[in-house]
């Protein structure tokens, strides 16, 4: 079961009072680190510059990611990758294969210090606790929205966003 299917299942488990469909306990030790982030995550990469809460945010950057958003969304973030010697990782996620590890440490080259701690912020997470969510949620979010190995539409890619969204409504 991937990481972001488990966090959707915490999310509804929660939602239910504590009980999945199913009748289990929600959450199943899914880390609260990894929650508070996949809001912040998604509307990064669709390119949204508010992240508190799940709803859509301002577009063009004037919420609280700001500069984020600016970043080019899903493929401006996998270039990121690329251009600081993820390459190999970053299409790993977008292929259908395993996905690759992403260090912590990574997670350093790819934003600056105050972009990780904007990202800390809209999370209400420390800055250490991000990069190490950031490093363990990034490969499965990025697996998820690039069915077939493809990287979608910007369009597609947002239409794609909101559909997961509504499943936390």
């Amino acid at each position: 079961m991937g990481l972001l299917t488990q966090i959707l299942g915490g999310l509804a488990g929660n939602a239910l009072g504590g009980r999945r469909s199913d009748g289990s306990r929600g959450g199943g030790g899914i880390s609260p680190i990894l929650m508070a982030l996949l809001p912040v995550v998604l509307n990064m990469l669709s390119q949204r510059g508010h992240a508190r809460g799940l709803g859509p945010g301002p577009a063009g950057g004037a919420g609280g990611l700001g500069g984020l958003a600016g970043m080019g969304g899903l493929g401006g973030l996998l270039e990121q990758f690329t251009q600081k010697g993820y390459g190999s990782q970053a299409n790993s996620w977008v292929g259908t294969g395993a996905n690759e590890a992403l260090p912590p440490t990574a997670i350093d080259d790819i934003f600056s210090r105050d972009q990780l701690h904007q990202i800390a912020q809209q999370a209400g997470l420390g800055d250490d606790e991000a990069r190490s969510g950031l490093s363990e949620l990034l490969p499965d979010v990025v697996d998820h929205f690039t069915p077939g190995g493809q990287v979608p539409e910007q369009s597609q890619l947002t239409s794609s966003v909101d559909d997961f969204l509504r499943q936390f409504r």
